[in-house]
């Protein structure tokens, strides 16, 4: 390859792709399951996938100190509104207070919709 670029006069960069909404979320995500199913799998390692379940649950249950909540709770809480924004920080995160007076936040602002009443 070396001779190729050489014989053309051109330089070659290896590159990979980068999702920069992704921030490694799946990498992570992944390496948590395969932890997750290394302490519930046999030691044949062949179950793994009726066990994968289980797994699955316990992740999404799991108490989440960044959130203050568990995955499976996020996903089926309700955003009724309106919530008021009360902080915006330069990396597009958002601090929102709804009409009690309850902070919540940060969270991402492409998650954020305009409210009509």
């Amino acid at each position: 390859m070396n001779k190729l670029c050489a014989q053309f006069s051109f330089k070659q960069h290896n590159s990979s792709m980068y999702n920069a909404p992704a921030n490694g979320l799946a990498e992570a995500f992944n390496k948590t399951l395969c932890n997750i199913l290394k302490k519930v799998v046999n030691r044949s390692k062949k179950d793994w996938h009726e066990r994968i379940g289980e797994a699955l649950w316990a992740y999404h249950t799991t108490f989440r100190t960044p959130t203050q909540a568990t995955p499976y709770s996020l996903f089926l809480s309700k955003w009724d509104g309106p919530y008021v924004v009360q902080e915006v920080y330069t990396n597009g995160a958002y601090k929102i207070v709804d009409e009690n007076g309850l902070r919540i936040g940060p969270i991402n602002g492409k998650f954020l919709k305009r409210y009509y009443a």
